[in-house]
């Protein structure tokens, strides 16, 4: 199934909540086996938390190796792919190392309660 970002979300692919749209849109049809392509023509501005929501928390369940199978990407530009790709790795990361994901949730923790 293909999903137009821009129509979907905006030309501007920025906040976690626009993100999880995107992730309750297509986690149930990948966790079917489904393939899904997210089509980002049109889409001019993006942002981490964006893809930490839409992308990143797809790894909490679904295998790298299943997710590059079965997820393609379309009309992502260069900054896109960038933001993309460093917020995938940080994920598999975060997802497989339980004392990586530790010291990053105490960090974030500490810094929630400074402001």
């Amino acid at each position: 199934m293909k999903h137009e970002i821009l129509t979907l979300i905006s030309k501007n692919c920025i906040t976690p909540s626009d993100g999880q749209k995107v992730y309750d849109l297509v986690y149930p049809e990948l966790l079917a086996e489904h393939q899904v392509e997210l089509d980002f023509a049109g889409v001019e501005i993006f942002a981490s938390p964006f893809f930490n929501f839409a992308i990143g928390q797809l790894l909490r369940d679904i295998e790298p190796d299943k997710l590059n199978r079965l997820l393609k990407f379309s009309n992502l530009n260069a900054v896109g792919k960038q933001i993309l790709k460093l917020v995938i790795e940080n994920s598999k990361r975060y997802y497989s190392d339980p004392n990586f994901r530790s010291r990053l949730d105490q960090v974030i923790s500490e810094q929630a309660n400074t402001y």
